[in-house]
């Protein structure tokens, strides 16, 4: 699954020590556009908060994993990035004077609009 948004807040990285050793987490907040904005807390566990580099306005997609586990008869629930893109992760305003992606946009007169030919 995919969510696409904009970062609006980066929560402290926390560390600890587990079984498998050494553990890194960074929580942030992604706000999704709508006529009703929603916020989602998302997690970034590892080398992926050093890949990702994000910073606060940042317009992202993040890949994500919906996972839930219950301890002591309580669900909890996490949305996890395995992935994250910025927007326009092509090296700046720079980016935007290469070739066009998008095909040119044909408009049509009034009167070209009704020669179908049914």
């Amino acid at each position: 699954m995919e969510l696409t948004g904009t970062v609006i807040a980066l929560l402290p990285e926390v560390t600890g020590q587990g079984k498998n050793g050494a553990w890194r987490k960074q929580e942030f907040i992604l706000e999704i556009p709508s006529q009703y904005p929603k916020k989602v807390c998302i997690s970034l566990w590892g080398d992926k908060i050093d890949q990702a580099n994000l910073q606060i306005n940042d317009s992202v997609t993040a890949s994500i994993d919906v996972e839930s586990r219950e301890y002591n008869s309580r669900w909890y629930t996490e949305v996890k990035a395995w992935k994250v893109d910025k927007a326009g992760s092509g090296g700046g305003s720079a980016s935007n004077s290469g070739s066009n992606p998008l095909p040119p946009v044909t408009t049509f007169s009034e009167d070209e609009s009704d020669d179908l030919p049914f």
